[in-house]
Order: C-alpha cells, then sequence, then structure tokens
C-alpha cells in the first residue's frame, strides 16, 4: 500500500507540473488573442475612418459633377389650379365639379392605362440646362409620336423644339450621369445602358448611345427607359435614399434626389 500511495504521489505531481505548463500556455494564447482584439479594434477603426474619407471624396465628386457637367433642377410650369381658375369664374361651378377637375388634372394616360401623379402639371425636372426636360410623370408619348410621323413623312426634320428631341437628349444625359455615378460610387449596374462612342474601321465615330442613336421603336424605348429607371433605382437603393421619395416613372425626379446635398449616405 506504502509503495502504491507512493506512486500515486508521483502521477499527481506529474500530472500538476503539466497542468501548470498547460495554464501558462493559456495565460500565454490569452494574451495573444487580446492583443490581436486591440489590432482588429485598430484596423477596424481605420478602415470606418477610410471608409468616411472615401464617401466624402465620392460625395465632393458626385456634387461637384451635378452642379457644373449635369445641373439637375426642378423648374415650374405655369399651370393653374381648377380651384384658382373656378373662384374668377360664376358660381355655376359647383364645389363637385372643382374636385373632379383637380383629380383629373392628377391623372394620366400613361401607355394605355390611367395612371395618378401628385406632380402632374406642376413641375418638370431639367438636367444640363431648363431647356432640356423630362414630364415629370413619366409620360414619353411625344417621342412615340415623332418616330411614327417621321416614318410618314419624307425629308429633314426642321422642328428644333420637338419634344421629342427634348426626350432624348435628356435621358441621354440621364444615361450618362448614371453610368459615370456608378463608378464614382464602385456600384455594378443591374442594367446595361451604352452611352459611349465607337469608333469603326476606316470611318468616323459613330454614337453607341441608346437614345441618341437612331430612331427607336416604341417598344426598344420603352425598353431602355424601363432599364435606365431600375438603374436609377438600384443606385438609390444603395445610397439609402428615403424611399418615400422614389417612384418607378420619374427618372429624373429619382436622380435628383439621390444626388442631393441632403442625401446623408451619398457616397457610402
Amino acid at each position: 500500500d506504502t509503495e502504491g500511495l507512493l506512486r500515486i504521489k508521483e502521477e499527481n505531481q506529474k500530472h500538476y507540473r503539466r497542468a501548470q505548463r498547460h495554464q501558462e500556455k493559456k495565460e500565454k494564447i490569452q494574451r495573444h488573442n487580446r492583443k490581436l482584439g486591440d489590432l482588429v479594434e485598430k484596423k477596424t477603426y481605420d478602415l470606418k475612418t477610410q471608409y468616411e474619407h472615401l464617401a466624402n471624396l465620392r460625395r465632393t465628386h458626385i456634387l461637384e459633377l451635378t452642379s457644373v457637367i449635369f445641373p439637375i433642377e426642378e423648374v415650374k410650369t405655369s399651370m393653374r389650379d381648377p380651384a384658382d381658375v373656378s373662384s374668377e369664374s360664376d358660381n355655376a361651378m359647383t364645389s363637385s365639379t372643382v374636385s373632379k377637375l383637380a383629380e383629373a388634372r392628377r391623372t394620366t394616360y400613361l401607355s394605355g392605362r390611367w395612371v395618378c401623379d401628385d406632380h402632374n402639371g406642376d413641375t418638370s425636372i431639367s438636367i444640363t440646362g431648363p431647356w432640356i426636360i423630362l414630364p415629370n410623370n413619366g409620360d414619353y408619348s411625344a417621342y412615340y409620336s415623332w418616330v411614327e410621323e417621321k416614318k410618314t413623312t419624307q425629308g429633314p426634320d426642321m422642328e428644333h423644339n420637338n419634344p421629342a428631341h427634348t426626350i432624348s437628349a435628356a435621358l441621354c444625359y440621364a444615361t450618362q450621369l448614371v453610368n459615370t455615378l456608378s463608378l464614382i460610387l464602385d456600384v455594378n449596374l443591374p442594367k446595361k445602358l451604352c452611352n459611349r462612342q465607337v469608333n469603326t474601321a476606316g470611318e468616323s465615330a459613330t454614337s453607341n448611345h441608346e437614345f441618341c442613336g437612331e430612331n427607336l421603336s416604341r417598344h426598344r424605348f420603352t425598353r431602355a427607359v424601363k432599364k435606365l429607371n431600375a438603374n436609377i433605382l438600384h443606385l438609390c437603393f444603395s445610397q439609402h435614399v428615403n424611399l418615400d421619395l422614389l417612384h418607378p416613372l420619374h427618372t429624373l425626379r429619382n436622380l435628383m434626389y439621390l444626388v442631393s446635398p441632403d442625401t446623408e449616405n451619398l457616397g457610402r
């Protein structure tokens, strides 16, 4: 029994010495983990600072781009509210008639159906200048009518004030701006819209732009507009623009909210 007790004591001492070594190793690992934790915390703070700095640079570039090259502004139109007209007319017009006129003013026949638009008739959105505007309600039927008329009319187009030209130019500039914003923000767009000049062998530069090239059919034009609107909404979502401000048909208005100085997360 005495010899067995001595063997057990020796084994216990070995286990105790091994436990001490394990405890030292454990403390060493804990110190190493604490150092790594402090390093990761410092790197995370530095990364966050760099992200903020990068966001500020992106924001500065975007605000400069949209103030110098692609200014987007709201243009008031000279539309009078039916209530104002009724107050100047005789008293034969009832309040129900006034409300019906106001409702009709907020309704637009678009692509074969009636849509409600609170901004209809009140404002338009311009890009690069007050003369290049888009209908605020997304009604581009003037372009369709112009294309159909060009098919039946021969000779050069002498109508420089044709609204179809304005719509085409505004969508062209909007596409250029969206593609540039995607590069600055480093956000991949879900839809591809081309806006560059392409050189062919032995020929001069030809336009490869979706809107400023040949006259598009109604199907191709509508498809291109939908792709542009999808890209704009994708950029708005990536920059956390207030969803209550967005409308799927308001091309330039959504862009205006995106690049507004009031957009807190612009550049994220």
